[in-house]
């Protein structure tokens, strides 16, 4: 009779794999408490298969490097294209705040030029700064305004401030103008405190003006406003001009020496108003009307 063949062969039961694994057992934690021979052959086989862990662990060092690398590839391209949206940025900021004080300088020239225009005949015209002098002993400025706009010479000039020149050089479509600190410019003035005349000149230097010929007993204070007198039809009366800034009194000299600086400043701005010839003059002097520029 044919049996049929075996498969699978079956070992040991249960009960005897647990009794030689708890024999196994006991006799480990006997070694290991009298003899200890075990912690002994534990440092021997580390120390026999440590160089095969250090090349088992090759391949996830490589990979490890190889992600590092691929993601320092993505950080510096983003912190390329991060630099680049911050230079666009602050290139922005710059030019909304270059608009925003430009934008502040002509609300403020809107204002001078109606508070002129209702105290005189006066007219304005807007014109833009198109060269500043780049040597310091020429004090002359070129505007965008000429003949063809109807610009003559001798027309006064200011900002929102007071006075800053006047027209000496006419084109077909700029104009030149003198400064007031040119040392061959002159401007007639009046102290507003006390209504003193006088002329101030330049001094060939950008913060000096000079009132010259008064006496060393004459009735003048460092603060004092200077605005222009009218006399001479060039410059509306009441325009600031200069703020007394020093005075000098040698009883051995016959004159006192005046320094003052201007108030209008050619070199804070890009526009400027054109004055015509003043053809009234008003009872109070005029008072360029100045706006704070609002902060955030």
């Amino acid at each position: 009779m044919k049996t049929a063949p075996q498969f699978f062969r079956h070992g040991p039961g249960p009960l005897a794999r647990l009794f030689v694994f708890v024999l196994l057992s006991c006799l480990l934690i006997a070694e290991d408490l009298r003899f200890k021979y075990f912690p002994e052959l534990r440092q021997t086989i580390g120390v026999v298969i440590f160089p095969l862990q250090k090349v088992a662990y090759i391949p996830i060092h490589i990979y490890d490097q190889i992600e590092e690398l691929i993601a320092s590839f993505y950080l510096v391209e983003e912190n390329i294209k991060l630099k680049q949206q911050y230079m666009e940025d602050r290139e922005q900021l710059l030019k909304l705040h270059a608009l925003a004080a430009e934008n502040e300088q002509l609300r403020q020239l809107l204002g001078a030029v109606r508070k002129i225009e209702a105290a005189t005949e006066t007219k304005a015209v807007l014109a833009e700064i198109l060269y500043t002098p780049r040597d310091p002993f020429n004090h002359k400025i070129t505007l965008n305004k000429g003949s063809y706009h109807g610009i003559t010479l001798g027309q006064a000039v200011i900002d929102d401030k007071g006075i800053v020149g006047q027209i000496t050089q006419l084109y077909p479509w700029s104009s030149e103008v003198t400064l007031l600190t040119d040392k061959n410019h002159s401007v007639p003035v009046q102290v507003l405190r006390n209504n003193l005349r006088s002329v101030v000149s330049g001094m060939g230097k950008n913060d000096e003006l000079e009132l010259r010929y008064l006496s060393v007993n004459i009735d003048i204070q460092q603060g004092d406003l200077l605005v222009t007198s009218g006399i001479g039809g060039v410059y509306p009366p009441g325009i600031p001009v200069a703020t007394v800034l020093r005075i000098e009194r040698d009883p051995a000299d016959d004159f006192a020496q005046i320094i003052s600086t201007p108030i209008a400043g050619v070199d804070r701005n890009r526009q400027v108003l054109i004055l015509s010839l003043a053809q009234s003059v008003p009872d109070n002097p005029i008072e360029i009307p100045k706006i704070e520029s609002q902060k955030n």
